[in-house]
């Protein structure tokens, strides 16, 4: 299921079994390939519209630093 604005699938989080990493960011646009290697998944790039944006795959939560991505929405 994606979000209205298909800015990317939210998983919904469930403690224990769900990941729960979080990364701190200074670009609105992230490339997540899970680790890379035998244990990733296909590398995708997704957009931060707000404050974070979660991995479909890995469920790698993207979090955007205070005062960072002002990119003027280009």
């Amino acid at each position: 299921m994606r979000d209205p604005r298909q800015t990317g699938y939210t998983p919904v989080e469930t403690p224990g079994v769900t990941p729960s990493e979080h990364l701190t960011v200074t670009t609105r646009t992230v490339g997540c390939d899970g680790g890379g290697g035998a244990l990733g998944h296909p590398l995708v790039y997704l957009r931060i519209e707000e404050r974070q944006v979660t991995c479909p795959y890995c469920s790698r939560t993207y979090v955007l630093a205070e005062g960072a991505g002002d990119d003027h929405h280009h």
